[in-house]
């Protein structure tokens, strides 16, 4: 039977005493992707956002990216502040993992390798500040494997001994607050996920 991940991220936050928030690393790739699930789990956790994202193509668009999130959380009320990590950007990094994968369509084993590079790189940034959980937006996107996505944060919460906040952020209409609130604050919104291939698999289909 296919996994509600919305639902067990229901229970989950049902039991939380927002009086004590647990601390979340929350990796985020981008401004848009980041304002739904700031706005949902603020309340609930004292969240950092790690900016891990070696897979994105340019240093320029790796910043403007960043920027916008940085913008975001100064003009966005939350429940609670938010914090923000850069982590390195190595796009030489991403590229040694996806040898071979080149030609993938988005959305199949080239991006599951890079999922697991950036969770990877969380939850070890998680388990050396002692967070209790750490989790991704990535699963907002309707362009992502959220079953992949919570599959790799399972593992790698059991190989780090920390919890994995299992999540679906596309439901609830999660997806569609995230256009409407990258509206309301004008914030950048890339057509493509961030790597080259990505970039070149949207010129393709507008040439098409």
């Amino acid at each position: 039977m296919k996994k509600n991940y919305q639902l067990e991220l229901d229970e989950i936050l049902n039991k939380i005493d927002i009086n004590n928030r647990p601390k979340l690393l929350l990796h985020a790739c981008c401004g848009p992707c980041s304002s739904y699930v700031l706005e949902y789990l603020a309340k609930y956790f004292d969240i950092t956002i790690y900016y891990y994202n070696p897979n994105i193509d340019t240093v320029n668009e790796f910043k403007k990216r960043i920027a916008e999130l940085n913008r975001l959380i100064t003009e966005m009320p939350l429940a609670n502040p938010v914090k923000v990590i850069e982590g390195k950007y190595n796009n030489e990094d991403f590229e040694k993992i996806v040898v071979g994968y080149e030609n993938d369509d988005e959305g199949g084993p080239r991006c599951f390798k890079c999922y697991r590079m950036r969770l990877t790189e969380t939850v070890k940034e998680a388990k050396k500040n002692n967070y209790d959980y750490f989790c991704t937006t990535l699963s907002i996107s309707p362009y992502k494997n959220a079953d992949k996505l919570n599959e790799i944060g399972l593992e790698l919460a059991n190989e780090y001994d920390i919890k994995y906040l299992v999540s679906d952020f596309k439901k609830k209409n999660g997806y569609k607050r995230s256009i409407e609130l990258s509206s309301i604050y004008n914030l950048y919104r890339q057509d493509y996920c961030g790597c080259k291939y990505s970039k070149m698999q949207r010129d393709r289909k507008k040439n098409d």
